[in-house]
């Protein structure tokens, strides 16, 4: 689905974000081409759970049968088999496959993509993952080396060899996976709340943005400010945390003061104007080299910068 395609290659090209990898800062592990490859290659994945998607709008498939998971899964191993620059998209991935299928449905049943709809879907198909879907989902992230994960109550360990054995005791599916994670990682609470962040503040402001500047990489970059003034980047929080727990529940709080400091200082440049004035522009470029200082990452950030991106081009977005 060029749609997303274009809306993760757009993301990553925004400048700067700051902490992230953008066309003027690679990280030591991941390059910019690394992320531009990346979008590319989940094309064919997203291409799938949009007909998926229509298919159950058809009624020719349940909504079990779309296959979240292994399109999850499918998506991550094109991504790691186009390039060997590390994690680049794995939120994306995890966003952006119910987000296809959940398109499609809306255009198939009312020929839009509105938001009441898409929400209404998207919350369908995630309700009705397998456990088979979240063993896929897991073996996702565990095969994209994704960073920061740590250990939790009631949940498996995605570091045991055994994680298989246990979401299939537990019963689990994605959907229960997401709700438990939901506490300390915005991704999962994304899932879980039909993109509450996504569409109700990432998409609107980086549509005002556009209307106000016409400016592609202003309206991406401050879409990205916006949301991490909102929220403190949970991955931030979990990095921050992890170095003193690998207790999720007890790491998380202890991160949390410097993610939220960091939410602080994105305010503080939105109301400084951003890259439309030099204060903001200087200020916003003082935080990316802090931050890459510190090795500090709002990843997650990014990923719902992503996800508003793409919804916008699915509803009609073009520059």
């Amino acid at each position: 689905m060029l749609a997303g395609q274009i809306a993760a290659a757009l993301e990553v090209s925004g400048y700067p974000k700051p902490g992230n990898v953008h066309r003027m800062s690679d990280q030591r592990e991941s390059r910019f081409e690394h992320f531009i490859v990346g979008s590319i290659s989940i094309g064919p994945s997203l291409r799938k759970a949009a007909y998926r998607g229509a298919l159950a709008a058809l009624h020719k498939i349940n909504l079990s049968e779309v296959g979240l998971g292994s399109l999850i899964l499918e998506a991550a191993r094109s991504v790691k088999s186009w390039h060997r620059g590390g994690n680049t998209h794995t939120g994306i991935i995890l966003l952006f496959i119910p987000m296809a299928s959940s398109a499609s449905m809306s255009i198939i049943r009312y020929n839009d993509v509105d938001v009441h709809s898409f929400r209404r879907y998207f919350m369908e198909i995630m309700k009705a993952t397998t456990v088979k879907d979240a063993i896929d989902a897991c073996t996702a992230i565990v095969m994209s080396q994704s960073e920061n994960l740590g250990r939790v109550d009631n949940a498996p360990d995605l570091s045991s060899p055994n994680f298989k054995e246990k979401i299939i005791e537990a019963n689990s599916t994605l959907w229960d996976l997401m709700e438990i994670s939901s506490r300390w990682d915005i991704i999962a609470s994304e899932l879980i709340n039909a993109l509450e962040l996504t569409l109700t503040v990432g998409y609107p402001t980086f549509i005002r943005v556009y209307g106000e500047t016409e400016d592609i990489n202003t309206a991406t970059v401050h879409t990205f400010l916006e949301l991490l003034s909102r929220v403190p980047d949970t991955l931030i929080a979990r990095k921050v945390g992890l170095k003193y727990t690998q207790e999720i529940s007890k790491a998380v709080p202890i991160g949390l003061k410097e993610a939220e400091r960091i939410s602080r200082e994105a305010r503080k440049i939105l109301e400084l104007g951003g890259l439309t004035t030099d204060d903001g522009t200087r200020a916003l470029k003082a935080l990316d080299q802090e931050l890459k200082a510190k090795d500090l990452n709002p990843g997650s950030t990014a990923d719902l910068t992503a996800a508003s991106i793409f919804y916008a081009m699915l509803s009609g977005f073009r520059f």
